[in-house]
């Protein structure tokens, strides 16, 4: 235990990967049905993966941890392969593949868009091991990888052919290529207050392919998954396995020395501080993720989501935030927002003779509240009501965003909360005081 107390921040999250990658792996075999485990990987891997694809229903328990595990094997083993150096956006970048592998990322798509990584490094004669980050977060557009491979242009799958994997490779080649660059420039347009400030870059390039292969070409869309499929779900599997996950990360935190002030600390800190490992230590971090963990896994049995494989993975892609500003002080505004648009607008809705979908407990919106925990550096800079009303705007425009990008961005709550930023961000500068300044203004006021 003293070894790992004296771990640097990127060992200790290089470990933590390894911890995450042997319980998928462990969970695959001890699945009721194992048996189809191999079976079930290659329905995975051959069949689409547009947003929302289930995998629980496509291939079954076992597979998907197996494909969630196999994925995240492939992950840690480059940050240790080319001694990449972990960080805060390593943890969300890891977590973020990691959640999507139950229902858009395997282990066939990562590849080309990985490669067009590969290829920017070799022409910018930069080190690989300093965009392993940009590698993961290349993999939000690949269910478009998927589509490309195994039905462009059709509406249904054909199976894998060359012409299709070839396209396949160009496009991933160039996604790739030119996401390092729309990766540095993404914190600029949202001041860093969309913590999933990858999805920019990413969603805007699905919005171009989706319009370039399909609408520009005049090839139908395909349509997405059937509604049915996300019925199949296990709320047992979901709750047992991410209740002990975060729970032996709990009691690991506490063996590493974090104290209950040590987390207390971050909880109330008035500074906004997007780096909770290295500015609290690795044991207060691991709390978190804990702490964090249970508090969403939590908030989703409250209002009765389905544990599909799509929930199953949003609970980690929530979590990825553990360690770049996320917590439970400052998303329970964000989660209370979605709550009351939900039970606001349901009532409008019946008001005017509408079909309301957007329950709180709906598919698309236990999705949507996963990425609007990334808008928290606004709860944690300008206070909680405001955290409530960006929580309100991402509800109401995050299940509108896919017809931009087709269904082929699976950030698409993140890209939906980088609008959010590039509509509320400059209004809170003008017209709104941070905490600090409404601290200073009474301060001042008392004197």
């Amino acid at each position: 235990m003293n070894r790992i107390k004296n771990l640097s921040e990127s060992n200790f999250l290089k470990l933590l990967f390894a911890f995450f990658t042997v319980c998928f792996l462990i969970a695959a075999v001890c699945m009721p049905d194992r048996a189809q485990m191999f079976s079930g990987l290659w329905n995975i891997i051959s069949q689409p993966s547009k947003v929302s694809t289930n995998y629980f229903a496509v291939g079954g328990y076992a597979a998907t941890f197996l494909n969630m595990g196999l994925v995240a094997l492939i992950c840690t083993a480059l940050f240790v392969a080319l001694k990449a150096t972990a960080t805060n956006v390593s943890t969300l970048a890891f977590l973020l593949t990691l959640g999507f592998c139950s229902w858009g990322i395997n282990i066939v798509n990562v590849w080309p868009t990985f490669l067009g990584v590969a290829l920017y490094a070799l022409v910018k004669k930069e080190k690989l091991s300093g965009l392993v980050n940009a590698m993961l977060f290349s993999t939000g557009i690949a269910p478009l990888i998927t589509d490309l491979m195994l039905r462009y242009p059709y509406a249904e799958a054909v199976g894998f052919h060359w012409i299709g994997i070839g396209l396949a490779m160009v496009v991933g080649l160039a996604i790739g290529f030119f996401l390092p660059a729309g990766l540095a420039f993404s914190p600029k347009v949202h001041k860093g207050f969309d913590l999933y400030s990858a999805a920019l870059p990413i969603g805007m390039t699905a919005f171009f392919l989706q319009a370039v292969l399909y609408k520009t070409m005049g090839v139908a869309l395909p349509a997405a998954p059937a509604a049915d499929t996300l019925k199949v779900a296990s709320p047992l599997i979901v709750n047992v396995f991410c209740g002990a996950l975060f729970a032996v990360c709990i009691v690991f935190a506490f063996l590493l020395g974090c104290k209950p002030k040590d987390y207390w600390r971050l909880l109330k800190d008035p500074e906004l501080v997007t780096n909770f490992s290295s500015t609290y230590g690795n044991a207060t971090f691991l709390m978190n993720l804990g702490m964090y963990g249970l508090f969403i896994l939590g908030y989703y049995n409250l209002v009765g989501a389905t544990f599909n494989g799509v929930t199953f993975g949003v609970i980690l892609c929530m979590l990825a935030c553990c360690n770049s500003g996320s917590h439970p002080g400052n998303v329970w505004p964000i989660m209370l927002g979605y709550v009351a648009a939900s039970a606001v607008f349901g009532w409008l809705s019946d008001l005017a003779g509408g079909s309301f979908a957007g329950a709180v407990n709906a598919q698309a919106i236990v999705v949507g509240l996963c990425y609007a925990n990334g808008l928290s550096p606004i709860a944690d800079k300008y206070g909680w009501r405001y955290g409530f009303v960006a929580a309100v705007m991402h509800y109401l425009l995050v299940t509108s965003v896919p017809s931009l990008h087709g269904g082929y961005c699976l950030y698409n709550g993140g890209f939906t909360a980088a609008l959010i930023c590039i509509i509320m961000v400059p209004t809170l500068e003008r017209f709104a005081k941070t905490k600090d300044e409404r601290k200073a203004a009474r301060l001042e006021k008392a004197k």
